[in-house]
């Protein structure tokens, strides 16, 4: 498998479940709900989905924040001269090994400092071609979990040029995974709508 964009940033720390981005460019900090790689041993891609982004403060802020008076240019050169550190969760869906994609956790985490890349849209066509991954996406405790697969689905069905057969099924797929759950589906169902 090959990579056809440049990395946004580094693994910070991993487990098999998730893993942390260190980004340094606000804008290339994937987006809520979008797929992610990242190269683990053995010639392994682990693919996620990011689900939160943390965007930290650092001593020089905590210092000018307390001035009722911050200068523009200082606020200007904090905005666009350092280093924001920027952080970004990433839920692990699944991983590709030898061209073939199994939609559970990969045998091992990335390791740290290894390059995370967007996926291409034809890595994201071939990784939701099956929707195994969504029962990870609703069943993973302590993430925004409704929102993360209305907005994962969507991405897909963008980066799958709005094919609507995809929605569709990712759309039914929910409802078979929620069925005694209607007020939560019928909300998520609300939001999957491009």
């Amino acid at each position: 498998m090959t990579h056809d964009l440049s990395p946004v940033g580094r693994v910070l720390r991993s487990s098999t479940t998730e893993f942390v981005v260190g980004c340094q460019d606000l804008a290339r900090v994937p987006t809520f709900g979008s797929f992610v790689k990242v190269k683990a041993h053995d010639g392994i891609w682990v693919y996620g989905a990011a689900y939160n982004v943390l965007i930290d403060d650092d001593p020089f802020v905590r210092q000018i924040i307390g001035n009722p008076h911050i200068p523009r240019e200082v606020a200007q050169d904090q905005k666009e001269n350092r280093q924001t550190p920027i952080e970004v969760k990433v839920l692990v869906l699944g991983y590709a090994r030898d061209g073939l994609i199994y939609q559970y956790l990969p045998p091992q985490p990335p390791a740290t400092l290894s390059d995370v890349y967007p996926c291409t849209a034809s890595e994201v066509t071939a990784f939701t071609g099956q929707l195994g991954y969504l029962r990870t996406i609703l069943f993973t405790p302590q993430i925004p979990a409704d929102e993360l697969l209305a907005a994962n689905v969507r991405e897909a069905y963008l980066r799958r040029s709005g094919d609507r057969e995809y929605l569709v099924e990712a759309g039914r797929e929910a409802a078979r995974l929620l069925k005694d759950e209607y007020d939560r589906l019928k909300a998520i169902l609300s939001r999957i709508r491009p």
